[in-house]
């Protein structure tokens, strides 16, 4: 089992979700987070003054798949979730030890 954790423009959330359902992932937990990197921030002016935004918004994915869904998962949140411009987001794969369904119990795979 492997946990992906995907950075997008928060934007693109939507499009990621259709795109994950459309290859079988059947759930997802999203979170609104903030982030720097190459895209650099901007500045806003806010009553005439100009402030520099350095943490740009981002959501932050995550989903639990089974080892043969990983490239499929990783090629649909990146066909959703790209553009070709600076920001788009990145993507990382972690191996998960192990999942257990609260309800009932089931464990591994099957908890998914």
């Amino acid at each position: 089992m492997k946990l992906i954790t995907a950075i997008v423009k928060p934007a693109k959330l939507e499009d990621v979700r259709a795109a994950l359902v459309d290859v079988g992932i059947q759930g997802l937990t999203s979170s609104e987070v903030s982030g720097f990197g190459r895209q650099k921030g901007h500045t806003e002016i806010y009553r005439g003054a100009e402030y520099a935004i350095s943490f740009v918004p981002k959501t932050k994915i995550e989903v639990a798949v089974s080892d043969g869904q990983v490239d499929a998962v990783i090629e649909a949140i990146s066909g959703a979730a790209g553009t070709g411009n600076i920001g788009d987001g990145k993507i990382f794969v972690l191996d998960l030890g192990q999942a257990v369904r609260i309800r009932t119990g089931e464990t591994g795979d099957e908890a998914l």
